[in-house]
């Protein structure tokens, strides 16, 4: 007879009862806790810091792209007819991210919400740290990808703020000037912007969300331009510029796609431009596209 049964005999039914569902309870206990310690989610979320907010000033910006009579080639050239005309638009005070939404908030924020991991990002991260090896802490700082535009709202809300509307994001990406790219009129290459990556298997080729010094905004902002193309609130419309007001234009009021701005790792140069818009369907996850918080300033 093992210790434990010989023990039982000389304890009454009840408190043997008791005796054995926390000596159940402790013997399960650390296996527990080591399944928990060992979860990549769980040390990628551990991991995370949020980003600082920049504030952008109230006044007017130029937002869109005027008709030019440039060469096919021009990096100058309106990507489609979608961003014109070209407006001069006034926009309030506000505050927005510094960074993007990096990977280890996202997954701290789904096991806060106690909502379940997207089945593409536990692909992502499995195939990343038992592949490539690549560590949590570097995979914390990676912007968060695979992210449905509803998840991207959700995220902001809980935090108390907000996705940008589409002119906040080209406001602050761009500045008061219109600048072609972030950081002035330099066409993109290395140092300024993640992007022209290519993997036939669709696994990110992305930077840390607080890297890229040279490339930032006239604000400050990292990476709007490459890396993680971006969410905004704003259904996209495809003659809204048409008719959008000059104050705080808030997006069409409805439609098929949200509008992401920014470009991301795979983009060529022109999808970096600060002008260009694209669009997704909310419940599409994609490889490329990751997302900002933004906050009004009263």
């Amino acid at each position: 007879m093992f210790p434990v049964q010989e023990a039982m005999r000389y304890v009454p039914a009840a408190l043997r009862l008791l005796a054995l569902v926390a000596l159940t309870a402790f013997l399960l206990s650390p296996v527990t806790g080591r399944a928990e310690e060992e979860s990549p989610y769980v040390r990628i979320a551990a991991l995370a810091h949020g980003s600082p907010m920049m504030t952008i000033t109230e006044g007017s910006f130029i937002m869109g792209t005027a008709r030019t009579g440039h060469s096919p080639f021009s990096l100058d050239l309106p990507y489609d007819d979608t961003e014109q005309p070209q407006r001069l638009v006034w926009l309030d005070r506000f505050e927005i991210d510094r960074e993007e939404v990096s990977l280890g908030e996202f997954l701290q924020w789904l096991n806060r919400q106690q909502r379940s991991i997207p089945a593409e990002i536990r692909k992502l991260i499995d195939h990343m740290m038992t592949v490539h090896a690549v560590p949590p802490d570097i995979l914390t700082r990676w912007p968060a990808l695979y992210v449905a535009w509803t998840e991207a709202s959700d995220f902001c809300r809980a935090r108390g703020k907000r996705l940008p509307t589409e002119a906040e994001w080209e406001k602050a990406a761009r500045g008061e000037k219109g600048n072609l790219f972030p950081w002035g009129r330099k066409p993109p290459a290395a140092g300024l912007a993640m992007f022209g990556q290519y993997h036939v298997h669709e696994i990110p080729i992305v930077a840390s969300v607080e890297s890229g010094e040279n490339g930032r905004s006239p604000y400050g902002l990292y990476h709007m331009a490459g890396n993680a193309a971006e969410w905004v609130e704003d259904w996209f419309g495809i003659d809204y510029y048409a008719t959008m007001p000059d104050r705080n234009p808030r997006g069409a009021g409805q439609g098929r796609y949200k509008v992401v701005r920014g470009g991301s790792w795979k983009s060529a140069p022109p999808l970096l431009r600060t002008a260009t818009r694209s669009g997704a369907a909310p419940e599409q996850r994609a490889a490329t596209i990751g997302f900002r918080c933004a906050k009004s300033v009263r």
